[in-house]
């Protein structure tokens, strides 16, 4: 099989900060596909949260789960540019503790 090459990244981040983020993808050159660069999709979701003691900050009420509204972003980048692509996302992000799932592409047809 195959090495995996590229990775997709899932990010669920405030629509306020889809600006932010876009700028730290395209410093960190993820989303660079063929003559394109700053390719990304996103959709728009509802996050739900509730809050446990300690948490900082701490948003919503004692044993009630809150809910805003969020993007669900993706990008592709090269797998040997992930972890360098996590840190720029952590730059950007407001949450705590953000959300980012990578998932490895067996096949994209990029470069095969």
């Amino acid at each position: 099989m195959n090495e995996f090459r590229y990775c997709k990244i899932e990010i669920f981040i405030p629509e306020t900060h889809l600006a932010v983020l876009q700028e730290a993808l395209r410093r960190v050159d993820a989303g660079h596909i063929g003559n394109y660069d700053s390719c990304l999709s996103y959709s728009r979701v509802i996050g739900c949260w509730r809050p446990l003691p300690g948490s900082s900050p701490y948003i919503g009420e004692e044993d009630s789960v809150s809910s805003e509204p969020e993007l669900k972003v993706e990008v592709t980048c090269l797998r040997h540019k992930a972890d360098m692509t996590i840190a720029a996302i952590k730059e950007a992000h407001p949450y705590e503790e953000p959300v980012i799932n990578v998932i490895p592409l067996y096949r994209t047809g990029i470069g095969y």
